[in-house]
């Protein structure tokens, strides 16, 4: 039987629940336990895929296509392991299916209520998501005391009534905020989250305590007195350099070794966090630095700066960063102060790096076609990202290829030179308001062409050899075919994706007559050729991918095009 420990939040959100379930995954996971991970996302929202990511953050893509939350992202770089979609559960999806089923006559006519039905879809799919591990650990979004958490937290009182209480246990992340009035760390809040948690039911077996500085002595005895458990089972968990560092810390106070002590398991190898030290050494003590500009749109939201909308992409780049013991200094740029004043340009010169990220629409895109320009003129390296693949080959064809005025159909659906452009075969199915179908969602394949920069760095860090395994496993499942097409060669890698425009067949040999590389491609089952990577071979770095490498960057395998990247920004 598989043992499922909860994760809940107390007092604020964003306190850090989502990397504290991913260290106690990583904990489990170097003991010699199977670990998997569940997000719940108590909004009514089906995913995560249609919401802006200036308020929700970025949306995390899965190999089979989910876009679900960047919770999911941290459980990927924590564990080492490729989640699938199921393990994102919203109040959406669980509303959707129970609705469905009742409008399919699966209930037999009786009454269709929020107990048991609702409460029972949701253990359904968190037992489903669990199946064939040790650990599953079940992380509630949002704080205790929000209405929405109601049924998953009544769900997960009924699981451990299911299950019994030796099989699963409940940690509250909650925070001990430090007034500058008073100087003083309060415990109030955390009371509070303990009580609300405990009119449902929940008693925490473990509170991990966030705060500005470690937990004294004297609140810790507080809070024990208060929930009436062992101080041992009250973990300080400060503010850190990077949340890389969490699993050693936790682990300074032997948190593996009580939570399965608590489920009465011992280890089942000794645990090795030598290399994951090393690095985490080298991301706060790095030998040099350098200053990397990302030119992108979703940055601001009111006053403050929400970086968390390319989340990846930073963990992408310290992954790489700490591989080659160099530190990243990211700066993030709004890419319409070019569109205002050209002259806003020469900023991008203090910068060794340029990265061009994802996105959709026209806001921003002129600034960031400049900032291309700019790289590709001033041999800057240059990484694109999915539209930043796009927007290369848009500045490529206005100002080498003469196709002045070249764009996006997605930006101009009347432009004269439309080098980006939705494919026939996608606007027939948009046509049967069929939008979900025209996406490419998800893990695809790409054919790498011989010599070139891009199959260099994937055979470098070994990527090539570990994604030409992986294939074999997706070569059974008939249902994962579309994702590899057809196959011509061996040097095929495995990226993820998120987007629907592709660069125009019709455009590709008069672009490469010019200089720039289409250096892979997948080729669908229809024989249609999907531009997947594209360089400029006398540049220092310019490469651009229509996938997403960032989501399958590790902090021990990080990802060819970021490694590579920061290795040209380093010279």
């Amino acid at each position: 039987m598989c043992n499922y420990i909860v994760v809940s939040g107390g007092v604020i959100s964003g306190v850090g629940k989502g990397v504290t379930t991913a260290s106690i995954g990583k904990i489990l996971k170097e003991y010699g336990y199977k670990v998997t991970a569940v997000k719940i996302d108590p909004y009514i929202n089906y995913d995560a895929g249609t919401l802006r990511p200036t308020e929700h953050g970025e949306v995390w893509v899965t190999d089979d296509g989910g876009e679900i939350d960047q919770d999911l992202g941290n459980y990927e770089r924590f564990l080492d392991e490729d989640i699938p979609k199921k393990n994102c559960l919203t109040t959406g999806q669980i509303y959707k299916t129970v609705i469905d089923k009742e409008r399919g006559g699966e209930y037999l006519g009786k009454t269709v209520q929020f107990i048991p039905h609702i409460t029972d879809e949701i253990k359904k799919r968190i037992k489903d998501a669990a199946d064939n591990f040790d650990f599953c650990l079940v992380e509630i979004g949002g704080t205790i005391g929000d209405f929405e958490n109601i049924p998953f937290l009544f769900a997960v009182k009924s699981l451990e009534r299911e299950i019994g209480k030796k099989n699963l246990i409940h940690v509250l992340v909650t925070y001990l905020p430090t007034p500058p009035h008073i100087q003083e760390m309060k415990t109030k809040p955390t009371q509070q989250a303990i009580r609300m948690l405990s009119e449902n039911g929940i008693f925490p077996d473990f509170i991990i305590c966030r705060s500005k500085k470690a937990l004294d002595n004297v609140r810790k005895k507080k809070i024990e007195t208060y929930v009436n458990i062992g101080a041992e089972h009250v973990i300080s968990e400060p503010d850190i350099d990077t949340i890389y560092r969490i699993p050693l810390d936790l682990e300074k106070e032997n948190f593996g070794l009580k939570i399965l002590k608590k489920f009465d398991l011992k280890p089942k190898k000794k645990p090795d966090f030598e290399e994951w030290g090393r690095l985490v050494d080298k991301i706060v003590n790095p030998a040099k630095k350098i200053k990397i500009a990302i030119v992108g749109k979703y940055i601001n939201i009111g006053d403050y700066e929400l970086t968390d909308s390319y989340l990846s992409i930073n963990e992408a780049l310290k992954h790489s960063g700490a591989g080659l013991d160099v530190g990243i200094e990211i700066k993030w740029i709004d890419s319409k102060i070019f569109e205002k004043d050209k002259n806003e340009l020469k900023i991008l010169k203090n910068y060794r790096g340029i990265i061009i990220p994802g996105g959709f629409g026209s806001s921003g895109v002129e600034g960031k076609i400049m900032a291309i320009e700019f790289a590709r003129k001033n041999d800057i390296p240059f990484l694109g990202l999915c539209y930043g693949l796009q927007l290369a080959v848009i500045e490529f064809a206005r100002n080498v290829c003469g196709m002045e005025g070249a764009n996006t159909t997605e930006v101009d659906e009347r432009v004269k030179y439309p080098v980006i452009d939705i494919l026939p075969t996608q606007k027939k199915l948009m046509e049967e308001n069929r939008y979900g179908a025209t996406m490419r969602l998800g893990e695809y394949a790409a054919i790498l062409k011989d010599d070139s920069q891009v199959l260099r760095l994937y055979e470098e860090t070994n990527r090539l050899k570990e994604d030409n395994e992986r294939l074999s496993e997706l070569k059974k499942d008939d249902g994962q075919s579309f994702r590899l097409g057809i196959l011509e060669n061996k040097k095929i890698i495995l990226e993820r994706h998120r987007h629907r425009y592709e660069v125009n067949p019709e455009y590709i040999s008069k672009i490469e007559e010019k200089g720039l590389v289409f250096s892979g491609y997948h080729i669908r089952k229809d024989k249609q050729k999907l531009m997947e990577f594209i360089e400029l071979p006398n540049h220092k770095f310019f490469i651009g991918t229509q996938g997403h490498p960032e989501f399958k960057s590790r902090l021990t395998k990080p990802a060819p095009l970021f490694y590579g990247f920061v290795k040209a920004c380093c010279k």
